[in-house]
């Protein structure tokens, strides 16, 4: 047989074998939710724009509604929208979604070993563990509240040197939020200028830039393509290399100087539950699941964190009218002495404000992939096993079912008419059910703490007029990264006093 006649039987057998899968896809397609018809190969990515892709997602809810099919190459993922529609999955079927879906821009290197990525008992068991941690069990003597308010004090301190220049608040914000949790690993803080822990925050942020660009997307969905390919995600597997390669160095001097009876950080903690289950044959406290674990909390709580910190002083410059309430009310409950987290339930307003950042700025569009773990009846239809499900939080905090004018900022969205603090379960700014951030309570306190420690000691003074300060994010995708932008930090005189 001449090249031709090959040639000819390969595209053959090639264009078949797309028109019986094509044709498998469609007849799938007729049992999920509505949604754009998928083409061979790229599925409905035509109909999504890569450099924002949680745009494309809100109109097509427009068009579709609440539940809707689309589809990652050949992978139909259906996409809930709308505090409604998650409520009656991630919430009432808790259970049935604590699945975790394939994820390979995360998954491909932590192999499921981890809190975040694994499924079944294994992420109950790490869960479990790391949630009892995180709110301080078995932290030895320096409680977490303790931690954070020692960083804030700290940037306090190095902000002050800024003499009330122009600066971008951004480095200071992650270095302290950063230190925080590195805090809680590790057991001890870092130098805003040491080399290892400045290359760890760049790891750690332009994973997530990556993430949140074109490149992350197709790696997400074309992970077997895209590895041969070269391009920015490349680097992705280079900064997990050297997150892991910083927590070995951490875990082998703990393994060296542990003290079962003096825990000094998660890692303690982790290696004497190691050191109880050893004989255990169905343990899943292993060195790996302590390394990768680590990793997957220095993600969670550093790039959330420190991107709401930053809308929130944005906001503030935004809106100086808000921003007078929050200061008098900072001034009238906390005054001159440092502040305590129980401050926030005699403080309305700030807690209002905050949550409505939260709602507002939306730094996490879209929660990490579901998986159901067993066929599940939703509404009108019947999923099975192992269907994939994304849930659109940016459709939930903009839902005009449940905020008033969701396009606008008001912190009165969080306030009942008589003034006081109002909870409301559409904001799921980390996430809802079962796979809910484990590490929400930390991030909270953070933000109070920080927040009011700043407010307290500085006026912020916008460079520009608040009609002309811009809050659009600069990176759309895992993440709604914050625009770059300058402050003056002018010395508070109730702290001068």
């Amino acid at each position: 047989m001449d090249f031709y006649s090959l040639s000819t039987v390969l595209l053959v057998i090639f264009i078949t074998c797309l028109l019986a899968k094509y044709t498998r896809m469609m007849l799938e397609k007729a049992k999920l939710p509505p949604g754009p018809t998928p083409l061979p190969i790229i599925g409905t990515l035509y109909k999504l724009n890569l450099n924002n892709i949680v745009n494309s997602l809100m109109e097509l809810h427009q068009i579709y509604g609440d539940i809707f099919t689309i589809y990652e190459g050949n992978r139909p993922c259906v996409v809930l929208c709308g505090y409604k529609a998650i409520k009656e999955t991630l919430i009432d079927k808790a259970e049935e979604f604590s699945g975790r879906a394939y994820f390979p821009v995360f998954y491909d290197y932590s192999k499921g070993d981890d809190l975040a990525f694994s499924n079944g008992e294994k992420w109950k068991e790490l869960r479990h563990f790391s949630q009892l941690t995180l709110t301080n069990f078995g932290m030895g003597k320096r409680s977490i509240e303790e931690r954070i308010k020692e960083e804030a004090e700290y940037v306090i301190e190095l902000l002050r040197k800024t003499n009330g220049s122009p600066i971008d608040p951004k480095h200071h914000l992650h270095c302290s939020v950063c230190n925080v949790i590195c805090s809680v690993m590790f057991g001890k803080r870092s130098d805003y200028q040491d080399e290892e822990f400045q290359n760890l925050i760049h790891c750690l942020l332009d994973s997530f830039r990556i993430m949140s660009n074109p490149w992350g997307l197709m790696y997400n969905v074309y992970p077997g393509f895209m590895k041969y390919i070269p391009g920015p995600h490349k680097q992705l597997m280079k900064n997990y290399t050297f997150i892991t390669d910083l927590i070995l160095k951490r875990v082998d001097n703990n393994i060296k100087s542990l003290d079962s009876n003096n825990p000094r950080d998660f890692i303690d903690c982790f290696l004497i539950k190691m050191k109880k289950e050893e004989k255990e044959s169905a343990t899943y406290y292993h060195h790996n699941t302590l390394v990768m674990s680590i990793m997957m909390l220095l993600f969670a709580a550093t790039e959330s964190v420190s991107n709401t910190l930053c809308y929130i002083f944005l906001l503030l410059m935004k809106h100086p009218n808000v921003a007078e309430k929050v200061y008098n009310e900072i001034d009238n409950v906390i005054g001159h002495r440092p502040p305590n987290y129980e401050d926030r339930l005699m403080m309305p307003y700030t807690e209002a404000f905050l949550h409505e950042v939260q709602r507002f700025a939306d730094v996490a569009p879209l929660s990490l992939p579901h998986e159901l773990t067993k066929d599940t009846q939703i509404r009108n239809y019947t999923f099975r096993k192992g269907t994939v499900f994304l849930t659109l939080l940016t459709s939930v905090h903009y839902d005009k079912t449940q905020f008033n004018n969701p396009k606008n900022f008001n912190p009165n969205n969080f306030l009942d008419e008589d003034g006081k603090f109002k909870k409301n379960n559409a904001l799921m700014a980390f996430s809802a059910g079962k796979r809910s951030c484990p590490g929400m309570s930390l991030a909270v306190m953070e933000i109070f703490l920080f927040v009011t420690t700043m407010l307290q000691n500085f006026t912020i003074k916008s460079l520009v007029s608040p009609d002309d300060i811009s809050i659009d994010p600069v990176g759309v995708g895992i993440a709604h990264i914050p625009p770059n932008y300058e402050f003056c930090l002018l010395p508070r005189s109730c702290s001068q006093e």
